[in-house]
């Protein structure tokens, strides 16, 4: 649910000065640029696409008041054309819309024209080292092959947490999938049209330093070995259940999701940047993801009061997950039912 980075604040620094910016913690470090250093392949499996339903949504209800969570899933097919009537007509009946819970780094104007003298090199591993210098002879020997299929000009000087961010990007561009949030773009063009109530779960993390905690993260060492580790492992065994996942979803075949375990490579990545000592000992980030999840639940129980409808989208992994949100609200005592 909750993934944090400072790395998108450094990337959107990168863009130049704006009267103020929000940033989103929870985009995955680096991603956006994977295609930059390869040049887009064919992909290695055609998916069969078509007009696809997704899963059908969850039912969270107590006292006649009903919420309905509707779960995304990523990668998908490229240029999958997505479009469910259920959708539709759950977001025609009902009163308010809760969008997934996110993070997000507000910086003012002076603050972002100040840190970005300090971004130089940010991607970069401290003191010219190179990722045959900082990780393991077998690790690295997994990386080659990977490295000539997905991303022959990658540059070994940067860190291993943004060398694997632009690897697995690579990799899903050749697979045929994307991690692109165009089914989320179509159903809040669905919520604008219906005119919903709009709740947002938004937690601020107020950063009045950010020059300094960039400088602190450019020179401190991070443990990445885990999060390289485990993109390698996913791209050398994962990429076929990665295409039955996304055809799972959307098909709506729920059980078909269950069975596939939820490789997720992209959370130790996070735990990376999460428990670096920079924003370990940082207070904007001390007990964030409490903060947002304790907001999220908040906002849920506040509409399923007011509302006989509402609607609101999570990630199917926050869905399925037995410590998820899903899960919190079953244990506040609402009845939840999963789609057939």
């Amino acid at each position: 649910m909750f993934k944090l980075a400072i790395l998108p604040l450094c990337l959107a620094l990168c863009a130049g000065p704006a009267s103020a910016q929000t940033i989103d913690a929870g985009a995955p470090p680096a991603a956006a640029s994977a295609s930059t250093d390869s040049a887009p392949g064919a992909p290695e499996q055609i998916l069969v696409v078509g007009q696809k339903p997704g899963p059908g949504m969850w039912k969270v209800s107590k006292d006649g008041h009903v919420l309905w969570i509707f779960g995304t899933y990523s990668p998908l097919p490229v240029k999958m054309d997505w479009r469910s009537h259920e959708v539709d007509a759950v977001i025609g009946r009902s009163q308010e819309y809760l969008p997934p819970p996110m993070s997000k780094l507000e910086l003012s104007y002076f603050q972002t024209a100040l840190a970005l003298p300090s971004l130089i090199g940010v991607n970069k591993n401290p003191d010219g080292a190179t990722l045959r210098d900082v990780l393991p002879p077998e690790v690295y020997a997994r990386w080659l092959p990977l490295k000539e299929k997905y991303l022959p000009k990658g540059d070994e000087r940067e860190r291993p947490i943004i060398v694997a961010n632009r690897l697995f990007g690579a990799a899903m561009n050749k697979a045929g999938l994307t991690s692109s949030t165009d089914v989320r773009k179509q159903v809040e063009k669905i919520v604008d049209q219906k005119k919903l109530k709009v709740t947002r779960t938004t937690l601020e993390l107020k950063v009045d330093n950010p020059r300094e905690v960039i400088k602190e993260f450019k020179k401190s060492p991070l443990d990445d070995l885990a999060c390289f580790s485990a993109t390698l492992a996913r791209l050398e065994t994962d990429i076929d259940a990665m295409r039955l996942r996304a055809n799972a979803w959307a098909k709506g075949d729920i059980e078909g999701i269950r069975k596939l375990d939820f490789v997720d490579h992209q959370e130790s990545c996070s735990n990376v940047i999460r428990n670096s000592a920079v924003l370990r000992e940082h207070p904007a980030f001390q007990g964030a993801e409490g903060k947002l999840r304790a907001l999220w639940l908040g906002n849920a129980e506040a509409a399923l009061a007011r509302n006989g409808s509402t609607f609101a989208m999570l990630s199917m992994k926050d869905i399925l997950d037995p410590k998820g949100l899903v899960a919190a609200l079953a244990a506040k005592g609402y009845k939840v039912e999963q789609p057939e």
